[in-house]
């Protein structure tokens, strides 16, 4: 997969979390994925679609730092994943993905973006119906684990 496709979401996912929550991440080691259980508790997948381009995106956070996330967005702080955290994952993902899809416009790769969908408890999966391989890039902060992942057919 190429890696123009990848850095945008990595940098698109930094700079929302810092403008918008205020949190720093730092990112680790990408990796292929082998298989479809999520890193995190609670994720939002995304697809895209253009005439030379289809992919899919997630991004999956553990509780903590989604919580926290919540809590520096919009000052509140539910003990548990509920509908308002999940509603939140869904615009994370929607910003996301349209802060790399103006990236990758500026490089000539045009598509449209899905609605986000969002899925939460333990050991969830996400599925990816690309045929390219599913590139795993995790992040740190001090309130936990996010991960992305990102797939394309080319």
């Amino acid at each position: 997969m190429n890696v123009e496709y990848i850095n945008p979401f990595l940098s698109s996912l930094v700079n929302v979390l810092a403008t918008m929550a205020n949190t720093t991440i730092v990112p680790g080691q990408p990796r292929i994925k082998k298989d479809e259980v999520a890193r995190g508790d609670v994720s939002g997948l995304i697809g895209m679609v253009g005439a030379d381009i289809k992919g899919s995106f997630s991004v999956s956070f553990e509780e903590s730092l989604a919580l926290e996330v919540m809590y520096r967005m919009l000052g509140e702080k539910p003990k548990a994943i509920n509908a308002d955290v999940i509603d939140m994952v869904g615009e994370i993902t929607n910003m996301v993905t349209g802060g790399a899809k103006r990236i990758l416009g500026d490089k000539g790769y045009e598509f449209s973006m899905a609605t986000p969908i969002v899925v939460s408890g333990k050991a969830h999966t996400i599925t990816h119906k690309c045929e390219g391989p599913t590139i795993l890039m995790p992040f740190d902060s001090e309130f936990g684990k996010v991960h992305i992942e990102v797939s394309f057919d080319k």
